[in-house]
């Protein structure tokens, strides 16, 4: 039996193949073309993913997306060594953005987290190196047909969200952990047959 069609590979408006969940906005399809899944290992661009996934949790991604500049303006182009130095009135200037998330739990944690990554690098490595060292083998690995076939969790971003949690890092649960690997390429999930996908796969 095919995939359901609305829940797999369907031709986007210019007539390109792509994952269906991209198909319901531009800034979508921007999203999916141009970095979801493309191999990441900047460290700022990981530190401002994995803090777009936390504020995402229990929200859509196309709400962050369309927040990602005042995000950005906000949380200091997202370097780490700005965010760590964050305070109890960057704190409350973040409360009153109506541009964002405004979220204490997240936002103490964005900071937490930013320390956390100047704490890795104390001890000599990084953020990127960390989460690469937990990338699953790409080889053997099935190219999904379908959303029933991605994982909201995997035991590598288990085993991620752990290693995260003992560096210091918070709001990094396996699957909030899971989303951040798949959007930094540690893993490619785009469905088989679509467009972006297949040329990552080349």
């Amino acid at each position: 039996m095919p995939p359901t069609p609305d829940r797999s590979v369907q031709p986007g408006p210019d007539g390109i193949p792509r994952c269906w969940w991209c198909l319901g906005a531009p800034e979508y399809i921007a999203y999916h073309d141009d970095d979801w899944g493309r191999p990441q290992h900047d460290e700022r661009a990981l530190f401002e993913l994995l803090t777009l996934e936390l504020f995402q949790s229990g929200l859509s991604w196309l709400t962050i997306l369309r927040k990602r500049p005042a995000f950005r303006a906000a949380f200091g182009g997202f370097v780490p060594e700005r965010v760590a130095a964050f305070g109890d009135r960057d704190v409350e200037r973040l409360l009153a953005d109506a541009a964002i998330v405004r979220h204490r739990g997240k936002i103490d944690a964005a900071i937490a987290n930013a320390r956390a990554v100047l704490g890795l690098h104390e001890r000599g490595t990084s953020l990127a190196e960390l989460a690469w060292s937990f990338a699953p083998d790409a080889a053997g690995r099935p190219v999904p047909a379908g959303a029933g076939d991605v994982a909201a969790q995997t035991a590598e971003s288990r085993a991620l969200a752990a290693a995260l949690r003992r560096a210091g890092f918070r709001f990094v649960g396996p699957t909030t952990v899971w989303s951040f690997m798949q959007s930094a390429g540690m893993v490619n999930d785009h469905l088989a047959g679509c467009a972006a996908g297949d040329a990552l796969r080349r």
